[in-house]
């Protein structure tokens, strides 16, 4: 392979992998760095909104547990006392 056809390769390959990130729709500056989305989608904020309930969930799963942990701990300490 001659330096000429690498170079041609290799725009091709640039240019294809252009386009595939328009079509994904992912915006950079001019140094390449990628930006945020200007405006959120309906299906990205209902994703959002999910997963902040999701956490809220699980922090209260996590908070019964430890609760829970801690009675039966106080229960067995009751039952050794006796």
């Amino acid at each position: 392979m001659n330096p000429f056809e690498f170079v041609l390769i290799l725009m091709a390959l640039i240019f294809v992998f252009q386009i595939i990130k328009h079509k994904m729709g992912v915006r950079t500056n001019a140094k390449g760095e990628v930006l945020a989305p200007a405006e959120d989608s309906v299906e990205t904020r209902y994703l959002r909104d999910e997963v902040r309930q999701l956490k809220e969930r699980i922090q209260v799963l996590e908070r019964i547990t430890v609760e829970k942990e801690n009675s039966l701990a106080r229960e067995i300490e009751d039952l050794r006392g006796r």
